[in-house]
């Protein structure tokens, strides 16, 4: 059966202000867990400490272990801001800026006495080339960076240590991969200690993930995000009999890697794999993931992966059930 067109309007839902989630579950495993079992098409309501009931004994948990970068820089209280997508060298950089008016192609706009950015080139989507003075590498940015909190989220750095995984390592994200953020290290040695194989993989999440689809779902082309995987994990992926990814970044690495190779390989590059609906799954078994923005492309990610009618009935449950949503909300499995 053909796979319908879908459009943009498809993948709105309505959510009430308060379901959103401004902080994490305390302690982080006693999120709420929606578990979907695409087999029996049953929704089970639990926590996610619960979740190596769940969880195939034969699967392999697949995570991404990029670290969230302080790549916002707040000036004058928040009336300027610099949020660094791509750090290029020390000093040239690739960016969002506001207001957009002061930061005109050609001139330096003195953000404080002591830091000005000159504006190099503005693209397409009105991203900015900046050339920094001073380098980046001083310490007089330090007093300036905040984490990349999304904008639903009351931007509060007491929260900065909580946007990040357990296992967050190589620093590159510009947000976090949030379906790990529920794993504390109790769980993540829990389910270790039952047998279960865990693997890293890198991606650093940038505007590939979060950027939003501006008009249609045909044209919408995704930003290129850059990923790692190491010999090792490709080995015991090719091993395992089920593949569980936390996070659809772990999913878009997975996919994109078994695309190009048929088999997974040990690789640095860049992916700007856009999954929707009518996408066919090589390469994951099983997804651990949070509860999406309406017409993003993480939404439109899981849509494909338990069907687009089920996803709509699984949301409309959630809401109703008054699960939490969002990078700090709850968790879902999907078997």
């Amino acid at each position: 059966m053909a796979e319908k067109n879908y459009t943009l309007s498809d993948f709105h839902y309505d959510l009430p202000d308060e379901r959103i989630a401004q902080e994490p579950a305390h302690p982080r495993d006693h999120a709420r867990l929606l578990v979907y079992n695409r087999a029996t098409d049953a929704i089970t309501d639990d926590y996610f400490y619960n979740i190596l009931e769940y969880l195939p004994k034969q699967t392999t948990l697949v995570v991404n272990n990029s670290k969230v970068e302080k790549c916002r820089l707040l000036f004058e209280d928040g009336k300027k801001e610099i949020f660094i997508l791509d750090a290029r060298n020390d000093t040239t950089v690739k960016t969002m800026v506001r207001p957009g008016k002061k930061f005109k192609e050609g001139q330096t706009v003195d953000v404080t006495d002591q830091i000005s950015a000159t504006v190099l080139h503005i693209d397409e989507e009105g991203l900015r080339t900046l050339k920094m003075d001073p380098p980046l590498s001083s310490s007089i940015y330090d007093q300036y960076k905040r984490t990349p909190f999304p904008p639903y989220i009351e931007q509060n750095e007491a929260l900065s240590d909580e946007y990040q995984t357990i296992y967050a390592q190589p620093p590159g994200s510009k947000a976090a991969p949030t379906a790990g953020l529920h794993f504390t290290q109790d769980l993540w040695q829990e389910i270790g200690a039952a047998g279960i194989n865990q693997e890293k993989v890198t991606l650093h999440v940038g505007l590939g993930t979060f950027a939003p689809v501006k008009d249609s779902i045909t044209d919408h082309t995704m930003h290129e995000e850059w990923y790692k995987l190491h010999k090792s994990t490709a080995q015991a992926l090719n091993e395992s009999s089920h593949i569980t990814a936390v996070g659809t970044t772990s999913v878009r690495v997975l996919e994109s890697n078994k695309m190009h190779h048929a088999v997974f390989k040990a690789e640095e590059r860049a992916t700007d794999i856009f999954i929707k609906p009518g996408y066919q799954f090589n390469a994951v078994d099983a997804l651990i993931t949070n509860f999406h923005l309406p017409k993003s492309t993480l939404l439109m990610l899981v849509a494909a992966f338990m069907g687009y009618d089920e996803m709509r009935r699984v949301y409309d449950h959630a809401v109703k059930q008054n699960y939490r949503f969002y990078s700090f909300g709850d968790g879902m499995l999907i078997l």
